[in-house]
């Protein structure tokens, strides 16, 4: 078996997860799901999806999910394999469906086990232009939280090329009503695009740093 606690270290006393350690982990859980003769289909989200899909997040302190289907076996599933590895049972956890937007968007992108003929998890995750819209809802106000925020969705504003307000508003209200998007939302867009654009006119300056 896959041993993961050499694979994870602390932050501030909460588990960083890296890329492999969360495919690691959904490949226990695949394994478990083939046992019991399963197919699991699961969204991943936040911090976790953008560390599996592109290279500028290298890790998340958990894993962001919603299962598509009765969540029963996937509770039991992590918590086995929290066990398995000194972790807490909300390693996985489902806090994000208040992000998460009735005109879903999101694309396969793995199956578990990976060598098996058939998987017993699938894992789908969002489109580049949907994660961009639920980060940006979803942006916090905290120092540190909010740094994290800010450098996910300029990272992902360079990946989808959108390059104004009205455009990024246009895409957020392609999956939610535009009466859910705040004055913050909307000012925390206009902060990020006014630092990229004196970045590209002044290489080397960064508002706020």
């Amino acid at each position: 078996m896959y041993n993961h606690k050499n694979k994870f270290h602390e932050y501030e006393n909460r588990m960083v997860f890296t890329k492999e350690v969360i495919l690691n982990a959904f490949e226990e859980i695949g394994g478990i799901a083939k046992e019991r003769g399963i197919l699991v289909d699961i969204g991943v989200y936040g911090g976790s999806a953008i560390a599996l899909q592109w290279e500028f997040r290298q890790s998340t302190r958990d894993v962001d999910i919603i299962v598509f289907g009765d969540p029963q076996f996937l509770r039991e599933a992590a918590a086995i394999v929290a066990a398995r590895h000194g972790w807490p049972e909300n390693w996985i956890n489902d806090a994000v469906k208040g992000f998460v937007s009735v005109h879903q968007d999101v694309q396969l992108s793995y199956e578990f086990p990976r060598e098996a003929e058939s998987p017993g998890l699938r894992v789908f995750t969002p489109t580049p232009e949907y994660m961009l819209a639920m980060k940006c809802m979803a942006m916090r106000t905290g120092a540190e939280e909010n740094r994290s925020d800010i450098d996910d969705i300029r990272n992902l504003l360079r990946i989808t090329g959108v390059q104004s307000t009205q455009d990024i508003l246009t895409l957020v209200e392609k999956y939610y009503p535009a009466k859910l998007v705040t004055p913050r939302t909307l000012f925390g867009v206009q902060e990020i695009l006014e630092s990229m654009n004196q970045e590209r006119q002044h290489p080397g300056f960064e508002m706020g740093r």
